[in-house]
């Protein structure tokens, strides 16, 4: 999205009056988890939808089944 507006990482986070590292933590998905306020301040500034981008990841599956020694 940000291609498509022709903004550079640091302009969005000038912008957004946040950090270049925050913002590139929240580009690369290493953020947990993420503001609606920051979210929308985002979207906002892009002129997008949540949905153009956020992508959906589910998480690994583990092995959750127990070894009994009888």
């Amino acid at each position: 999205m940000m291609a498509k507006r022709k903004m550079s990482l640091g302009e969005l986070a000038s912008r957004m009056e946040i950090t270049p590292s925050n913002l590139s933590i929240l580009k690369t998905g290493k953020a947990k988890a993420i503001r609606f306020s920051t979210l929308t301040s985002i979207c906002e500034i892009l002129d997008c939808q949540p949905g153009d981008i956020l992508e959906y990841r589910p998480a690994p599956q583990t092995d959750t089944t127990t070894q009994q020694n009888n």
